[in-house]
């Protein structure tokens, strides 16, 4: 008899550590800010990007073709847009050797707009 009291006893606290666990992961994610590691690794990409756009105009600025770029650039198909800023060098960072992909996208977007 003490062992179905003891079988029953794990039992409950088996549930009960169970439904903690899910209630505390609930309230975390839902309320506590907690995020996965895919959705931190976005959300650090795009904060790059946006600090990086300003710089990708600053190199279109300095262009000395820059208004016949912009017309260029402008009748450029959307989904080829960044591929033309990448071409320009406009969106390859200083000290990088290739351009940023996401950048050339955001950077196209705000120069054509």
């Amino acid at each position: 008899m003490e062992m179905d009291k003891f079988k029953n006893n794990m039992t409950i606290g088996v549930f009960g550590a169970a439904a903690g666990a899910i209630a505390l992961a609930v309230v975390g994610f839902n309320f506590g800010g907690w995020v996965t590691s895919s959705t931190a690794t976005e959300m650090t990409e795009a904060a790059i990007v946006k600090k990086m756009i300003p710089i990708c105009i600053k190199q279109f600025n300095a262009d000395a073709n820059k208004a016949q770029r912009l017309v260029e650039l402008k009748k450029t198909q959307s989904w080829m847009r960044a591929d033309f800023v990448t071409k320009q060098g406009w969106a390859t960072m200083p000290g990088e050797e290739e351009a940023n992909r996401n950048v050339a996208e955001a950077c196209a977007e705000k120069i054509a707009a």
